[in-house]
């Protein structure tokens, strides 16, 4: 795990027995707008990686777009010159003949559209606060000088391309002797737009910080942009402000009237819940990967899948040699945990989680606690998260803060943290 800041990067070396260099996989590489010097940071990055690989990986896993897991594609383009890769890996959400993916991505880029008028519109009646958190959400999907897709194209061009499909039988590796499976994101709308935990039957270990409605469907679904009256009972604006009444009813009295008078900009109020909700559902379309070896063992990779894509794993289940493995059996003898989207609350499960996950030794929480403050996300990671896995016994590393000892199969670099398994 690199620590790069608030964002991830992973490498993952599998042993081979017929060939001295080890199976490499890289999960993302990115860290949060904002980051100071982030391109020296991810450029630092990804030399490391070069000189471990000696230049050359089997797969790299591209998880969703969201610019803490894709800028470095950007930022340190040069240096990936120097880094080649056998195939790149994307959700079957990235893929452009997909009919359910091309749908999304267009009703992602109309959101991200509309959220940026919004917030120039914010500033321009004074709500400054509102803009300001508007943009920090839009910040996931990059900035002026480039953006997730951007990134997304570049990490394209880098190998043979992989969409990646729960469906999918796992990829049988004989040397070394693993199995890879998908698990998430499902290819089903409603499990993809359920990012927060039910009050009724909470499955996270805590419910959303914003009090937002359970479901993001209803602000991400197209929208009618037709005026709420017919031409007949519609009341032009400039003959609206020559009569008395509007004058001092709704535009006045006086120069200095409340602007809740009037609802040319009552639009605006709903722009926060649609960047959360649009935050949020990106989250539920990561790739999640299971690494399944010989004796049982698995690590789990889920990026930053929230409460929709976890439970989608229940009714996920493969066929392979005469068994049935099912996705939610890989959770539980995962002896190693990504911990989901930098221990927020609502992306990693309770029973269905971190208390079914019965063999858990490692876990590790990419994150950067101050930079989480200074976004006014203030519980990344969230305690009750961390508390739940070390009463478990699990050790947990996090990026953003060095342990005064670990054990000997821990090794740790002001750039990264490695655990050997």
């Amino acid at each position: 795990m690199y620590r790069q800041g608030l964002g991830d990067c992973f490498l993952i070396s599998l042993a081979r027995t017929a060939r001295q260099e080890p199976y490499k996989i890289m999960i993302d590489c990115g860290v949060i707008l904002g980051t100071s010097d982030a391109a020296v940071k991810m450029t630092k990055v990804v030399d490391d990686i070069t000189a471990d690989t000696k230049g050359r990986v089997d797969v790299l896993v591209v998880t969703h777009q969201h610019w803490d897991h894709v800028s470095g594609f950007l930022q340190a383009d040069t240096a990936f010159d120097r880094l080649k890769f056998d195939q790149v890996w994307f959700a079957w959400t990235e893929d452009p003949d997909n009919e359910l993916a091309k749908r999304l991505q267009q009703e992602q880029s109309d959101a991200i559209s509309q959220l940026r008028l919004g917030a120039s519109a914010m500033r321009i009646i004074g709500k400054s606060d509102q803009a300001a958190d508007i943009e920090t959400l839009l910040g996931f999907f990059g900035a002026a000088g480039g953006t997730t897709k951007d990134a997304m194209k570049k990490a394209a061009l880098k190998g043979k391309v992989r969409y990646c499909d729960p469906k999918d039988p796992p990829l049988e590796l004989a040397d070394p002797a693993v199995k890879i499976y998908v698990l998430g994101p499902p290819q089903d709308e409603k499990a993809l737009h359920k990012t927060l935990a039910s009050a009724s039957s909470p499955e996270t270990y805590g419910l959303a910080a914003y009090g937002l409605a359970e479901s993001a469907a209803d602000a991400l679904g197209p929208c009618d942009d037709s005026a709420p009256f017919g031409a007949m009972n519609a009341i032009p604006y400039s003959s609206a402000r020559a009569l008395d009444f509007f004058e001092a009813n709704y535009f006045g009295p006086g120069n200095d009237a409340p602007l809740w008078r009037q609802i040319e900009t009552s639009w605006l109020d709903s722009s926060t819940e649609l960047a959360l909700a649009l935050d949020s559902y990106t989250n539920n379309t990561s790739l999640v990967l299971a690494i399944e070896f010989p004796d049982g063992d698995v690590l789990l990779f889920v990026a930053d899948a929230q409460v929709g894509n976890w439970l989608s794993w229940q009714q996920v289940s493969w066929e392979v040699q005469g068994r049935t493995v099912k996705a939610q059996d890989l959770v539980s003898r995962s002896i190693f945990y990504k911990v989901g989207h930098h221990g927020s609350s609502n992306a990693t499960l309770k029973k269905l989680g971190i208390e079914a996950m019965d063999r858990l030794e490692f876990a590790m929480v990419p994150v950067d606690h101050d930079m989480a403050v200074r976004k006014r996300w203030g519980k990344l990671p969230f305690d009750a998260i961390v508390a739940a896995l070390e009463t478990k016994g699990v050790t947990v590393l996090r990026s953003d803060q060095t342990p005064t000892s670990v054990g000997k199969d821990v090794t740790i670099t002001d750039l990264y943290m490695e655990i050997n398994l």
